[in-house]
């Protein structure tokens, strides 16, 4: 078997993505039918799937010898031990607490396709970062054009099973369980789109399809993309103009996505939807000290899986934290919280990748009231851009090839 890492790595994500498609058919038949309640077994089905695939990717990487150096070369490995170390003293904590191996289990998946991460950190490091990201952006365009077909269907005909489309239909949900995950996906592609030279219709879809969702996140970070494709097409000396109105223009986007026009839901006042009292009632009952706040409470009993598999509110401090930061507070504590965000800053700060800020501030703005990390295939998406940001270096550091070389042969035959 011949291996050549710049064709085959975005086949790989290409077909890791397009597992989203292959199980979803059932679900998306009883959602057009106004059932809900198939959610539970077709997402057991498709996780099979997706992890089949993780496990292809991961295999790869100790069959391709750039990748296995890549990954296993310089800080990574002592990086990856004291996270790794950090994890299992949360995981003896949840079970000193009687719960069951399986809460904390699920309270890993935030960690679930951290090798895409160090896959992306790799080729990223060996200058082919652009060159894969191309390939992969051509090949996602036909899970869009599907996305897209089923999208228009739903929002014209579907039964308003997840609220009222603007077309007149249901909230089209594509292939995904719910309109606000395949909303977070678009948007998601929106941003590869962005990255990617000679992209700009399929960026317009995304963003499209994102609106369309009606999710109020899918759609604010939708805006976040299309704000910096403005601000980067601007003089430096313009664009003063553009960030003096930013906080105004953040203020408008949130309150236009939160208009029923938008949303198709009733409730979807920000102020009303329960989310703020949600989570003011978690600090209430949940922490009782300061061991409470700075380790949490109980690692895995915010995740959607414990949710599905034992009910709402089995276990104490059992929550539906809807946001990525309260998942980390209530897992791994204040102290992983902030590690979390110190190594979001940390790698913005270190990256001379030309799009680090646009990816690194959708990454923090995507999980502000979305779980992103538990959901497929955003995560995977999500964690691949991240590596090639940190992976990105300056163009003279002797051991990087110069990515302007690896990604000519791209425009040379058409590519963007």
């Amino acid at each position: 078997m011949r291996i050549r890492l710049e064709k085959d790595l975005p086949v790989l994500l290409f077909a890791l993505v397009s597992a989203s498609t292959v199980a979803a058919l059932p679900q998306v038949e009883s959602a057009w039918q106004g059932v809900k309640e198939v959610y539970g077994q077709q997402d057991f089905g498709l996780r099979i799937l997706r992890e089949i695939m993780l496990l292809v990717l991961v295999g790869y990487v100790f069959l391709e010898p750039r990748l296995r150096r890549g990954v296993l070369a310089g800080a990574v490995p002592a990086f990856l031990a004291a996270l790794a170390s950090y994890v299992l003293l949360e995981v003896a904590y949840a079970l000193y607490l009687d719960l069951p191996l399986v809460v904390p289990l699920a309270g890993l998946r935030v960690f679930e396709y951290l090798p895409l991460a160090l896959i992306g950190f790799a080729v990223s490091r060996l200058g082919a970062g652009d060159y894969v990201l191309i390939r992969f952006a051509h090949y996602l365009r036909y899970f869009m054009l599907l996305q897209l077909l089923l999208a228009l269907m739903q929002a014209l005909w579907a039964p308003p099973l997840f609220g009222v489309s603007m077309l007149g239909g249901g909230r089209p949900f594509g292939t995904f369980v719910s309109p606000n995950l395949f909303g977070a996906t678009m948007a998601t592609c929106a941003l590869v789109f962005a990255i990617v030279p000679g992209m700009r219709i399929w960026l317009a879809v995304g963003v499209f399809l994102a609106l369309l969702s009606g999710s109020r996140t899918a759609f604010i970070s939708a805006l976040l993309v299309v704000f910096f494709q403005v601000y980067a097409a601007l003089r430096p000396r313009d664009r003063w103009a553009l960030l003096m109105p930013a906080p105004m223009l953040a203020v408008a986007a949130l309150l236009l996505a939160s208009s029923p026009l938008l949303s198709g839901r009733d409730d979807a006042d920000p102020t009303q939807d329960g989310r703020i009292d949600l989570w003011q009632r978690v600090f209430e009952e949940s922490v009782h000290g300061p061991l409470d706040l700075l380790f949490g409470w109980g690692l895995g009993l915010s995740s959607n899986t414990i949710n599905i598999l034992f009910g709402a509110e089995h276990f104490p401090g059992q929550f539906d934290s809807d946001s990525l930061y309260l998942f980390l507070l209530n897992g791994y504590g204040l102290l992983g919280l902030l590690a979390y965000l110190l190594f979001m800053w940390m790698s913005t700060r270190m990256s001379v990748h030309a799009h680090k800020g646009l990816v690194m501030m959708f990454i923090f703005l995507a999980g502000l009231t979305f779980n992103m990390w538990e959901y497929f295939p955003q995560n995977a998406l999500l964690m691949f851009l991240w590596g090639s940001v940190l992976g990105a270096r300056r163009a003279g550091d002797r051991r990087t090839a110069a990515p302007q070389a690896v990604a000519a042969p791209l425009y040379r035959h058409g590519w963007s």
